[in-house]
């Protein structure tokens, strides 16, 4: 794995988040990697779409319908798209048996196939073996 590699950072879904809405839970840290480093940072289409399930479940509230939220947040923190390809679906299975959570393993899988350092606070991602992780 890692063949496609991109170099850089990919954001965890709740790490996107945070750092758009300024959210104080997000390690200064990230939040600087972030912004010192645009041009390397990464979005996967699984947190767009864990976005929209988790507003369309009502366990977040975003500011506006999710197409003009989405289209806002890309244009206010433009990110490289990281795409979700076969060779990613295919790494999933090979993702930490501990990380069960499917937009997590594909997360996990982008990351390493794209040899990306995944920008998280999930316990479950960084204590996962074999995944390219940072929580500070």
């Amino acid at each position: 794995m890692g063949s496609a590699s991109l170099s850089g950072f990919l954001l965890d879904t709740h790490v996107w988040l945070w750092h758009l809405g300024g959210n104080k839970e997000l390690p200064r840290g990230l939040s600087r990697s972030i912004d010192e480093s645009r041009a390397d940072c990464w979005l996967s289409p699984i947190s767009v779409w864990e976005v929209g399930t988790l507003a369309r479940r009502r366990r977040i509230r975003l500011s506006a319908p999710f197409l003009d939220w989405t289209r806002e947040a890309l244009r206010k923190l433009p990110l490289q798209e990281a795409e979700i390809t076969v060779e990613v679906a295919l790494a999933t299975d090979e993702v930490d048996a501990n990380v069960t959570d499917p937009a997590d393993r594909f997360l996990a899988a982008t990351a390493v196939v794209y040899d990306l350092t995944l920008l998280t606070v999930d316990g479950r991602l960084t204590r996962a073996k074999g995944i390219p992780t940072r929580s500070r």
